[in-house]
């Protein structure tokens, strides 16, 4: 029984560290609303220090910094969309962890889909180039039937 507490404890412990938010108590709004928002909207912008993380999961400094524009924006009364083109406009589309579907970012969207298309036609005519397996004659069956007899007799 207590072995069974310890191992439900460690889990409960292992579940808590995968979520995990960097955000820091002096960082959240006071607004459930607004931080609600500023959660959704950070959770969708990349640190650029770590660029694997959002800026909500990232401990890094600049994230920080970006989390609070964020909120800053948010009480001066922009709406999210309005966030998310401001810090865009500063910080380039790299910051989306999303980027949006448009002519510049075409080839980041299309290069998996191409790279499947491309490799497939590889496998496709490698297999089609293939030499077809040779028939044997009369002669060379009879061989290699003559092996196969005289292996069974030898074993």
């Amino acid at each position: 029984m207590t072995t069974m507490r310890v191992v439900l404890a460690i889990v409960a412990i292992l579940f808590s560290l995968g979520s995990a938010h960097a955000v820091q108590p002096n960082e959240v709004l006071k607004d459930p609303v607004l931080e609600r928002r500023a959660r959704d909207i950070s959770a969708g912008l990349r640190c650029l220090v770590c660029q694997n993380q959002s800026i909500d999961d990232s401990d890094a400094d600049l994230a920080r910094d970006l989390r609070l524009l964020v909120r800053e924006r948010l009480t001066a009364g922009d709406t999210d969309a309005q966030v998310r083109d401001f810090v865009v406009q500063r910080y380039g589309e790299f910051v989306l962890l999303r980027p949006t579907f448009r002519g510049r970012t075409l080839v980041l969207w299309l290069t998996p889909v191409l790279v499947l298309v491309v490799g497939g036609l590889g496998i496709y005519t490698t297999i089609r180039r293939r030499p077809a397996a040779a028939s044997l004659n009369a002669e060379e069956t009879r061989a290699v039937e003559a092996l196969l007899k005289r292996d069974e007799d030898t074993a």
